[in-house]
Formats: C-alpha cells, sequence, structure tokens
C-alpha cells in the first residue's frame, strides 16, 4: 500500500534497454509471506467492507519489497451474522472459502458457498457477501486486476449519481459479454471434482481452461497435495504463481532459469536451488521463468492452493516443462500443458 493511496498499476523503468536490475530486486524480495504481512488493511483501498468485515491484502502491485502485479490476493472475514457493503468492479476475481459458510449477491442473484468451495465474482459483477450463521467466515480472494487496469478497464466502485441530461436510459451491459456466459457455473465444490495424479503430483483442479463450463476467464486454480516426506514434480513454467498453505508444512525449492540471447534464445538454469520454508497459513511466491519444486515435512501432508494469471497461456506459454516427475510417476523428463 502507497502511502499517498492504493496502487492499482504499478510502472515500470529503466535507465538502460535492460531490465536486469528490476529482476534481480524482484528475485531478491522475500517469497513467503505470512499473517504478520499486511500490506494494505483495506481501509483506504476497499469500498466494499463494513464496519463489521474486513479486508486485509498479502500481495499487491504497490507492495515493496515487490513480487508481482500478475495476481493480487487478499483476504475477507466475516464474523456470525454479519455481511459487507458490496460494490462492482470490472475485473473478474475469485475466492476460495478457507472456513465457515455463507452467499453471495451477484447482480441480483444468491451464490450459496461453504469452506473448500470456489467462488467466482464475474467480470462486471456487483457483489457482496453475506455470512447469517454462527461461525466465522473467511476467503482467500485471487485476481488478475492490474491485467485489467492495463488494458484500461478501469470502472469500480459502489456507484455514483449519472448525469441523465447528458446519458440516456439503462441498457443491458451483459450484451457486450461472451455469448452464453450467464449460464455458466459461479461456484465449484470439492464433491463436484476430482483428485488426479500428474507429473507434478496428487492434483485437484478448480478452474482452468478445460472448464468451459465455468465463468472464469483469467485465473487457474488447482490444489496440490503432497504425502508426508514426499515431494512434488519438479517443473519450468514461464508463468509466476501464488502458492497458499492450506495446511501442512514443508519447504520449496527454487532453480533461477537465466535468458542467454545469442542467435536465439536460451534458457540456463542454476545448478542450485534457493530454499523457501513454509507452513500452513503461508502465502508462498514462485517467479516467472522458475523452475520449482515442493517437499512436505513428515509430520503430516502438505496442501497447496495454486493460483496464476491464465494470460501466460494466451501469449504463448501454455506448456509446462517437467525435469523430473513425482515419486509414482516415470522420471523420464517430459512435457505438458
Amino acid at each position: 500500500m502507497n502511502a499517498s493511496g492504493r496502487v492499482f498499476l504499478r510502472g515500470i523503468t529503466s535507465e538502460t534497454y535492460s531490465l536486469r536490475d528490476f529482476r534481480r530486486r524482484q528475485l531478491a524480495a522475500r517469497r513467503v509471506r505470512d499473517d504478520s504481512v499486511i500490506v494494505d488493511d483495506g481501509k483506504v483501498g476497499h469500498s466494499g467492507d463494513s464496519a463489521q468485515s474486513r479486508t486485509w491484502w498479502r500481495i499487491g502491485p504497490g507492495d515493496d519489497p515487490f513480487l508481482t502485479q500478475t495476481l493480487q490476493v487478499h483476504f475477507v472475514r466475516l464474523p456470525p451474522g454479519s455481511s459487507n457493503h458490496g460494490h462492482g468492479h470490472q475485473n473478474e476475481a475469485v475466492f476460495y472459502i478457507l472456513e465457515g459458510a455463507g452467499y453471495e449477491i451477484h447482480d441480483g442473484r444468491r451464490y450459496d458457498w461453504s469452506q473448500g468451495d470456489l467462488v467466482i465474482v464475474h467480470t462486471d459483477s456487483v457483489h457482496r457477501h453475506f455470512n447469517p450463521y454462527d461461525e466465522t467466515a473467511t476467503a482467500l480472494v485471487m485476481k488478475a486486476k492490474s491485467a485489467w487496469m492495463y488494458l484500461g478497464l478501469l470502472q469500480q466502485g459502489r456507484g455514483e449519481p449519472v448525469d441523465e441530461e447528458r446519458f440516456g436510459p439503462r441498457v443491458d451491459w451483459s450484451r457486450i459479454w461472451t455469448p452464453g456466459v450467464t449460464g455458466r457455473q459461479k461456484v465449484v465444490k470439492p464433491a463436484e471434482t476430482v483428485w488426479e495424479e500428474t507429473p507434478l503430483g496428487r492434483v485437484r483442479v478448480l478452474s482452468s481452461p478445460a472448464r468451459t463450463d465455468l465463468r472464469a476467464f483469467s485465473v487457474d486454480v488447482f490444489e496440490l497435495e503432497i504425502p508426508a516426506g514426499g515431494r512434488s514434480g519438479r517443473r519450468w513454467q514461464m508463468a509466476d504463481e501464488v502458492l497458499y498453505v492450506i495446511s501442512g508444512s514443508g519447504y520449496s525449492l527454487h532453480w533461477e532459469v537465466e535468458a542467454e540471447i545469442a542467435e536465439k534464445y536460451h534458457a540456463r538454469i542454476a545448478k542450485e536451488p534457493t530454499r523457501h520454508d513454509i507452513t500452513a497459513g503461508d502465502t508462498l511466491y514462485v517467479p516467472q521463468n522458475t523452475v520449482a519444486q515442493h517437499v512436505a515435512g513428515n509430520g503430516g501432508p502438505l496442501r497447496l492452493l495454486s493460483g496464476q494469471n491464465r494470460l501466460f497461456k494466451h501469449l504463448g506459454y501454455d506448456n509446462v516443462a517437467y525435469l523430473a516427475d513425482a515419486p509414482g510417476r516415470s522420471e523420464t523428463p517430459a512435457t505438458s500443458g
């Protein structure tokens, strides 16, 4: 959170053509953040909070030190019998329910949710969150908001009076949406998904380009479960990633990838990784163009929630290279989308 207000989009400048120094500073920033890190308490930068609800940021474009503006991460907490004010914005957001139960009102329609659900706040949604029950409800929110801002899709807030002498009568905004989106699913229940054995490990996909039945276009989400003492596959991808530790503890190994621009682009992977210890409630950041592998401690399984900006897949980076598979699968390096 910038001292003069909320940062919606961060500028990148350099006195030279190379952005090497910017990349070095980004890689030097601490990648694990816990509950002691609140980069914005929501009092200035969020119009939807009420006197009862609480919103606070973990990762955003105004952070110092800076991690990423590919994804923003914040939390919303609703005490028993409470709600927030609600607001509207052009950018999409996904809510993973960490605890409790409640419901949303999106564009006048109700959507119920409970722990483990993924709730999608669709593009151009007026939304409000309610907890009518006796237990606290908390959600982890991930959104690619800066991408909308970069494209000039700036409308957001709780609404202001419209100059009716200047503007005509109301018309349906949805006429410029992708055809058929209003019929797509907006709440993903755990029972509607399946755990799969993949090169990365045991994975449950909640949102991806393959889920064309969902009203989600910008954030891909999956859960990864690593058994006690086990490890994930070792994978290399261009997209950066934010992982939330749902339960368990362990560490993450990151190998930096250096670009050698000669007669063509070459990649050189660091011989030694950096280690990042994680425990329940932490967020872990994996930078762009990094090889990563996650290892669970011996105390129990490690469950991670992964969020990535889908835009990378539309920019020509829709493959993931597996340099080693998770145990139980072939150790032959493989490539998978």
